[in-house]
């Protein structure tokens, strides 16, 4: 059952978006951003928690109070609305420091939660396999440990030692950062333990080595769906934020014979707390480890420009942008379903321009899903080389092995042997020449 959600009543929220008169200047994309879609954005991450969402609106914010964010009309102005509408918690598309959130619901006098805690609570609802669930408590404690503010202190110590002779002990908070720091040190132990369980795991696959193609997008762009297509998988694709938070991966073969490893991942968002960025950057490992970046956008979002710079915001913190690995990332222009045929024209104008590689298509439709399959073979098969090889014709493992893992291109029998003409990727060519081929005496 969800943690705002009860057998009798389903929690009733409010969403407010405070949008800064004068945002400051962060290097971000806020300033690229519409409030209203922000604001559906919020929207959508609270019903991603169940929550009944009665009410939403934008509000500005000219200059931001310390104590409590929005002004004291505006706080004066939600009472009434929020008591009208029986609301249980006001959401907040922000970050709220503790004593704003204390403030707000003390003056509001309803629970607050900023957009740090509804993407943990998310996360929390959604991680499904043991590094995921590790990673989110490892999340929250972080954030809960920063929301211990003095609201402990009129408590008296705790008494220390043993019988009269102990002194003062620990604060009820000092008690609580304690039991939460070492609870962060044994899961960040545990952590570690699952990396290396997965660095093992990678090991074994280069032994067996296929290209890994991982899909990166914005959240709800539609990675999942299009990983379906490709894959014939069944992962939970639904137009919701956060859908997906436990990367997948499946086997999946080219039509020019090439065999990859197509690798689903958790979407990005915009001002993702910084304790998930630490706490999920194992989740973002098979992103660096990967030959191909298929970057999904939900080309028909009215924030899609920046959506995109957040995405590669975060790729270029993980030094896997095209700058730095030229040639391995392909944009795939999502949703063009949803684009009027003027549109789609300018579309494909800007993508003759382009310097990524762009392939438009609509995952939930198939169309253009072909185009980005022979991008995918063609950029893969960039360092292919073609070679001729003898081969024995009573020896049908080798025969195999090359229908199986490369193009061929001619095969000619003489007698007992065939000349065998085929293109094959770096790897596989050693593997086979390994395998089968026999040195010269």
């Amino acid at each position: 059952m969800n943690t705002y959600e009860t057998a009798a009543h389903q929690t009733r929220a409010l969403v407010i978006h405070p949008r800064l008169k004068s945002p400051p200047a962060s290097g971000g994309t806020a300033e690229l951003r519409d409030p209203e879609a922000r604001l559906e954005e919020a929207t959508g991450l609270a019903l991603a928690i169940e929550l009944d969402v009665v009410g939403s609106e934008v509000m500005t914010v000219n200059r931001p109070r310390p104590s409590t964010l929005i002004g004291g009309g505006q706080i004066e102005r939600l009472g009434p609305m929020m008591e009208g509408l029986e609301v249980d918690v006001l959401v907040v598309d922000a970050t709220l420091t503790p004593i704003q959130q204390r403030n707000l619901e003390r003056e509001c006098k309803v629970k607050v939660i900023d957009r740090t805690q509804l993407i943990l609570e998310i996360f929390g609802a959604r991680a499904r396999t043991h590094e995921g669930r590790l990673q989110v408590e490892l999340a929250s404690l972080s954030f809960q440990r920063s929301r211990l503010v003095r609201s402990w202190t009129h408590l008296e110590r705790q008494r220390g030692g043993a019988g009269f002779l102990g002194g003062p002990g620990e604060r009820q908070i000092e008690l609580d950062r304690r039991l939460i720091d070492e609870r962060i040190v044994r899961l960040k132990r545990e952590l570690e333990e699952v990396k290396r369980t997965r660095e093992l795991h990678r090991g074994a696959r280069k032994r067996v080595p296929f290209p890994v193609v991982a899909l990166v997008g914005y959240t709800n762009a539609g990675k999942s769906t299009l990983f379906n297509h490709l894959s014939g998988a069944s992962v939970m694709a639904e137009d919701l934020l956060f859908a997906t938070l436990d990367p997948t991966m499946r086997r999946i073969d080219l039509p020019g014979g090439r065999t990859v490893i197509v690798s689903d991942t958790v979407g990005f968002i915009s001002d993702l707390p910084t304790h998930l960025v630490a706490a999920f950057r194992a989740t973002l490992e098979e992103v660096v480890e990967a030959d191909l970046i298929l970057h999904v956008r939900d080309i028909s979002h009215p924030d899609t420009a920046a959506q995109k710079e957040d995405v590669l915001s975060v790729l270029r913190d993980l030094d896997v942008d095209d700058e730095t690995r030229p040639g391995r990332t392909i944009e795939v222009q999502n949703k063009i379903d949803r684009l009027t045929a003027e549109d789609r024209e300018a579309l494909a104008n800007q993508a003759a321009n382009a310097n990524l590689p762009t392939v438009p298509l609509s995952a939930v439709t198939g169309e253009g899903i072909p185009d980005l399959v022979a991008r995918i073979d063609d950029i893969l098969g960039a360092n292919d080389q073609t070679r001729t090889f003898e081969v024995d014709l009573s020896d049908g493992a080798a025969l195999a092995w090359l229908h199986a893992h490369g193009e061929i291109l001619s095969q000619e029998g003489e007698g007992t042997h065939a000349m065998v003409t085929v293109t094959l990727s770096p790897t596989d060519l050693a593997r086979y020449e390994k395998r089968f081929v026999r040195p010269a005496p």
